[in-house]
């Protein structure tokens, strides 16, 4: 399974022009991922709003991620105060996976961000959750917190930006985006049934599990479901669950 650390702004400091504060707006964001995750079968590890950057980046290199992703909003510098618009998904400039990872969030933003050509994937050496993480890494501005024009659309459009963030990590991932749904219960009915890490035969079998199995089904795509048992996670074929 994909496996990120989900790293949204713990800047409480940083207040939005028209109230509230970009720790805040970044950790709705983040609330509104955690069902497409779940759904699409992306496991992640989420930072908290007490931790630091600087505790984010530990924790993230304590563990084995495929993805650093961190959440932010921007504000212009000095003499530029609320002038300028845009989006900016930040990577470090020799990664390779890090830089594919930034142009898809940016294309894929391009298509809900009011101004697209104000939508950009940068390199950068500056940014620690960048820079510092041993895991790919993007840092995503998603827009500029002290431009009035900036702040309202975030507010307005909190689960488009979620829904349209995870989706960009399901075309990193090149897996399935799955629309989150009730959970539901399913029964297996084959002699033995495998969970996958993704949806095909040919990926790596976490888990092997006998009939009359039950597990919870998180989403559907494409002749498989995402399900749930125990503390596993995984994909498995469709055709040999019933749901109850």
């Amino acid at each position: 399974m994909p496996n990120i650390y989900l790293s949204p702004s713990t800047q409480e400091f940083n207040q939005y022009i028209n109230g509230g504060t970009e720790e805040e707006y970044a950790n709705l964001i983040a609330d509104y991922m955690i069902p497409y995750l779940n759904a699409s079968g992306i496991t992640y590890t989420r930072n908290t709003p007490d931790m630091t950057a600087a505790s984010s980046i530990r924790a993230s290199n304590a563990g084995n991620y495929d993805l650093h992703l961190a959440i932010h909003s921007n504000a212009a510098g000095s003499g530029n105060e609320g002038e300028i618009r845009g989006s900016i998904a930040f990577y470090y400039p020799t990664s390779s996976d890090g830089q594919r990872a930034a142009e898809i969030i940016a294309n894929n933003f391009k298509l809900i961000y009011p101004e697209p050509s104000l939508v950009s994937a940068r390199p950068t050496t500056s940014l620690g959750e960048v820079s510092r993480t041993r895991a790919p890494s993007v840092l995503f501005e998603i827009a500029y917190h002290d431009n009035l024009q900036d702040a309202t659309w975030i507010k307005n459009n909190l689960r488009d930006i979620a829904r349209n963030i995870s989706l960009s990590l399901t075309d990193y991932f090149d897996i399935p985006f799955v629309v989150p749904q009730p959970e539901r219960i399913g029964t297996v009915t084959a002699t033995a049934l495998n969970i996958r890490t993704r949806p095909n035969t040919n990926s790596p079998i976490i888990e092997t599990v006998p009939q009359g199995t039950t597990l919870t089904i998180l989403g559907s795509a494409d002749g498989w479901y995402t399900v749930k048992r125990g503390a596993t996670s995984g994909f498995v074929s469709s055709q040999y669950v019933t749901l109850d």
